[in-house]
C-alpha cells in the first residue's frame, strides 16, 4: 500500500530526508523546456528535490508565473513558439548555464526523437524514454506492429502508412465503414478523421495528411476501423534503467470532444478488478518489450462488449497524470526525474493500490457554444477553489493575459473523494467557487456535465457529447464584472483568518 501523507503505516517511498542524501545522484539542475501549467509542475517537484530550474520563455510569455517561480529564466525567439522547438538553441542554454538535465514537459519537444538524441550527445540527460523508445513508440504504426508482435489486441487497421487512396478504400471496404484517419506520429487528434462512406476518405485523405504534416512534421497516416461508443482507457506506466516496470492503475478519458479530452477519471467506473489486471499487465508487456525506461501511459479502447484494443503508447508525460497521482499518492513528475537520474523506482506493482475516485477537468480559455473556439483577453478577476481533496494545477492569475499563440488550457481541477458520489459532488462545488472572468471558459460548460443525470450514474462513452446535446445549454450569465472582484476579495480575506 501506498499510504497518504500523514499516514501512520510504513511506507516503501523514501522520506525527504533520505530523498536529499540520495541527491548525489540526483541533478544540480534541470532545464524545464516548456511553458505555463507543466512547467509549473516540473518547477515543484525540483523544488522539493532541492534541484535548481531554469525556465524558457518567449516575449509573449515574459510575465508567466513559471517565469518568476524558476531560479533562472532565459529568453528564447524567434516568435512565441519557434523558441520553444529549437532544439540546438534549448541544449546551447542548458550547456551554457550547466544543467545537466532537461525535462520536456508534454507537446513542443516531448516526443522528439531527434531532440532527445541531442540531449543524449551532448552530455545532457533527456528526462524522458531513449530516443529509440520514442522513435518506436512514436510511430501509431510501429506501436501497434509491437502490441501485435507480444499478443496484445490491436484495433485492426493497415500494417503501414497509407500512401495511396486505392489502399485506403481497399481496406475499408474490407473491414466496412466506419473508419478512422490517423496520424502516424502525435497525437491530441490532430489529423484524426472518422469517415464512413468512400466519398468521406477520399475527401478527407489530403486534409488529415496536412494537418499532421504542420502538426508533427511527418504528414504520414493509417487507416483503422472505428470502434462505435467505446470507453477511452489508458495505463499510467513508470520504467526504470533496472528492468523494472509497473503501471498505476487507469484512468477513463472518454469525455471528449473532436478527440481531445476534457475530463479524465480515476479508476474506470466499468473495469473488473480481473479486467483491470489484464489491461495492466497488457500495457506493462508492451513497455517491457522496448525496454521502456520513465513515465508513459499506453492507451486502450473498450468496446461495448468489454473487448479491449491498443491504439497507443504516449512517451512523456500526460496532462491528466493528476488524477493517477491523487489516487495512489505517487508523485509521477518526481518519479520521471529520480528514473532519469539512474535510481530504481522505490515500490513494486504490489505496493500500488488505487484509493477513492478522482476527476479531473480542463480549465480552457474556450467557448463551448462557439465550437469550443478559443477566447483570449485579460483575466480580469481570478479566484481558485479550495478545501479538503481540491488541487490546482495552473500558471494564471489576475491581470494574465491569456495568449492566441498556445494551447488553450488555463489550468487543471483536480478532486478527489472516497466515493464517486462525493468526487462528482466535490468537483461541482468547486467549479461553482471558481471565479476566472475576461475570457469565455469551460467552466459552466464543465458545471453542467457535473449536474447531469448520466455522468453521474456513470453511463458515459466517447459518444457522450454528441448524445447529450443538452449540455450546451448552460447558463453563463455571470454577475457585474465589480460585484465578482468585491466577492473574490470579500472570500479572499474571510479564508485568510
Amino acid at each position: 500500500m501506498l499510504p497518504y501523507a500523514g499516514s501512520t503505516q510504513a511506507c516503501t517511498i523514501r522520506n525527504t530526508a533520505d530523498l536529499q542524501g540520495s541527491n548525489r545522484m540526483m541533478f544540480k539542475k534541470i532545464l524545464v523546456a516548456n511553458r505555463g501549467e507543466i512547467a509549473m509542475r516540473i518547477i515543484r517537484a525540483c523544488r522539493e528535490l532541492n534541484i535548481a530550474t531554469a525556465a524558457i520563455y518567449s516575449e509573449a510569455d515574459s510575465t508567466g508565473i513559471y517565469v518568476k517561480k524558476a531560479d533562472e529564466a532565459y529568453l528564447v525567439g524567434p516568435g512565441p513558439v519557434r523558441g520553444f522547438l529549437d532544439m540546438q538553441q534549448i541544449v546551447d542554454i542548458a550547456l551554457r548555464i550547466g544543467a545537466d538535465a532537461i525535462h520536456p514537459g508534454y507537446g513542443f519537444l516531448s516526443e522528439n526523437a531527434q531532440f532527445a538524441q541531442l540531449c543524449q550527445v551532448s552530455g545532457i540527460t533527456f528526462i524522458g524514454p531513449s530516443p529509440q523508445v520514442i522513435n518506436l513508440m512514436g510511430s501509431k504504426v510501429k506501436a501497434r506492429e509491437l502490441a501485435k508482435k507480444v499478443g496484445v489486441p490491436i484495433v485492426p487497421g493497415t500494417d503501414e502508412a497509407v500512401m495511396r487512396i486505392e489502399d485506403a478504400l481497399a481496406f475499408a471496404r474490407s473491414a466496412g465503414y466506419p473508419v478512422m484517419i490517423k496520424a502516424s506520429a502525435g497525437g491530441g487528434g490532430r489529423g484524426l478523421r472518422v469517415v464512413r462512406t468512400d466519398q468521406e476518405l477520399r475527401s478527407n485523405m489530403e486534409t488529415s495528411a496536412r494537418e499532421a504534416l504542420a502538426a508533427f512534421g511527418d504528414g504520414s497516416i493509417f487507416i483503422e476501423k472505428y470502434v462505435e461508443r467505446p470507453h477511452h482507457i489508458e495505463f499510467q506506466i513508470l520504467g526504470d534503467r533496472h528492468g523494472n516496470v509497473i503501471h498505476l492503475g487507469e484512468r477513463d478519458c472518454s469525455v471528449q470532444r473532436r478527440h481531445q479530452k476534457l475530463i479524465e477519471i480515476a479508476p474506470s467506473l466499468i473495469l473488473t478488478p480481473q479486467l483491470r489486471r489484464e489491461m495492466g499487465e497488457a500495457a506493462a508487456t508492451i513497455a517491457r518489450a522496448v525496454d521502456y525506461d520513465n513515465a508513459g501511459t499506453v492507451e486502450f479502447l473498450l468496446d461495448q462488449e468489454g473487448r479491449y484494443y491498443f491504439i497507443e503508447m504516449n512517451p512523456r508525460i500526460q496532462v491528466e497524470h493528476t488524477v493517477t497521482e491523487q489516487i495512489t499518492a505517487v508523485d509521477i513528475v518526481r518519479s520521471q526525474i529520480s528514473i532519469a537520474a539512474g535510481l530504481p523506482l522505490e515500490f513494486k506493482q504490489e505496493d500500488v493500490t488505487l484509493q477513492g475516485h478522482a476527476i479531473q477537468c480542463r480549465i480552457n480559455a474556450e467557448d463551448p457554444r462557439s465550437n469550443f473556439r478559443p477566447s483570449t483577453g485579460t483575466i480580469t478577476a481570478y479566484l481558485s477553489p479550495g478545501g479538503i481533496g481540491v488541487r490546482i494545477d495552473g500558471a494564471v492569475y489576475k491581470d494574465y493575459a491569456v495568449p492566441p499563440y498556445y494551447d488553450a488550457l488555463l489550468a487543471k481541477l483536480t478532486v478527489r473523494g472516497r466515493t464517486w458520489d462525493e468526487t462528482v459532488s466535490r468537483m461541482h462545488r468547486s467549479l461553482e467557487e471558481y471565479v476566472l472572468r475576461g475570457v469565455k471558459t469551460t467552466i459552466p460548460f464543465l458545471k453542467k456535465i457535473m449536474e447531469e443525470p448520466d455522468f453521474r450514474a456513470g453511463r458515459f462513452d466517447t459518444s457522450y457529447l454528441e448524445t447529450h446535446p443538452n449540455l450546451f445549454a448552460y447558463d453563463d450569465n455571470y454577475e457585474p464584472e465589480d460585484l465578482v472582484v468585491a466577492i473574490s476579495a470579500a472570500i479572499a480575506s474571510y479564508e485568510g483568518l
